[in-house]
């Protein structure tokens, strides 16, 4: 049996359970052509961290996850193959790096949809701009508003109805201005495209659903002529970028309002479609402004005394 065929049959298996595994997906169908015409028909140890670490130019982390999908693989073929080797959890470590998101001023937000206005083709431009807004106004993931149907925009009920990570589906609502923003683009669209081929809410001039590589490669000539400078030694801004900008402002307002922001932050945990708050608090890091009012709900510092610097 070809390695190919023994990781089809463990992504049909992952997937069957509820797994996406696309890019885990993709690593595997690498790794296991390299060894297929190698003519190694089983995992180990030095294959694996060959393959992993092939590129002299990626960061540590990026070996790093590459190596721990095909540890997955190997955890599972060591059950049907003994002569299998698992690669140990400690062989590659590096130091886990999450870039700090861009956070869009309000200005700037005004100048990427002015700039998608300026696109000549008329469906994308319309399409960029719609699709600008809602995120910026919603904290939507890309992917999440380029999978909408129309069926998906209920705009009389000013409701959305969104599938995030997980086949997960969940509400959202909408402000007034978002709807009538949404009703305007759908407008639009249907007289540029009145027999379209998708039935998605974001369509590019084709007809076809909008996809995120081209939104992303699109987005990135924007923020060049809507003026955003990438910062010192930090990554270009995205699209994805509005969606930490609208969690940031969210928490921000709170904080300004003299709101209880560990009571509200399910509201905002189960808005984004996060599986929990715990994975909201990372937006606490998002800007310096959100540090200090956070800070600045803090008790004083006790004051210490005595050998033991026990508080007094």
């Amino acid at each position: 049996m070809s390695m190919q065929t023994r990781v089809d049959d463990y992504l049909a298996m992952r997937r069957s359970l509820g797994f996406k595994l696309h890019g885990e997906g993709r690593m595997l169908a690498d790794f296991a052509a390299r060894l297929d015409d190698a003519g190694q028909a089983s995992i180990t140890i030095s294959a694996a961290l060959a393959w992993a670490t092939e590129s002299q130019q990626a960061a540590p982390a990026h070996w790093r996850r590459r190596l721990s999908v095909v540890r997955g693989f190997a955890r599972y073929l060591a059950a049907l193959d003994p002569a299998c080797q698992i690669p140990p959890a400690d062989l590659l470590p590096a130091r886990s790096h999450r870039p700090p998101p861009y956070i869009y001023s309000d200005q700037e937000i005004a100048a990427l949809i002015h700039a998608a206005g300026t696109i000549a083709a008329p469906m994308p431009s319309a399409a960029m701009q719609a699709l600008i807004s809602l995120i910026a106004a919603t904290g939507l993931r890309v992917g999440e508003a380029l999978a909408l149907d129309r069926s998906d925009a209920g705009l009389d009920a000013a409701m959305l109805t969104v599938t995030g990570k997980n086949d997960q589906t969940r509400l959202v609502p909408l402000h007034p201005t978002t709807v009538a923003m949404l009703a305007q683009y759908a407008a639009r669209r249907d007289r540029l495209c009145p027999r379209p081929a998708s039935p998605a809410l974001f369509l590019t001039g084709t007809g076809q659903r909008a996809r995120q590589r081209g939104v992303q490669e699109i987005f990135a000539r924007l923020v060049v002529l809507a003026g955003i400078a990438t910062p010192p030694g930090r990554r270009r801004p995205r699209v994805h970028d509005l969606r930490h900008t609208f969690a940031a402002a969210t928490l921000t307002s709170w904080y300004r309002d003299g709101a209880d922001v560990q009571a509200k932050l399910p509201v905002l945990s189960a808005y984004l479609g996060h599986s929990c708050p715990e994975a909201t608090y990372w937006y606490f890091q998002a800007t310096p402004e959100l540090l200090a009012l956070a800070a600045g709900r803090l008790p004083p510092p006790a004051e210490y005394h005595g050998a033991g610097g026990r508080p007094s």
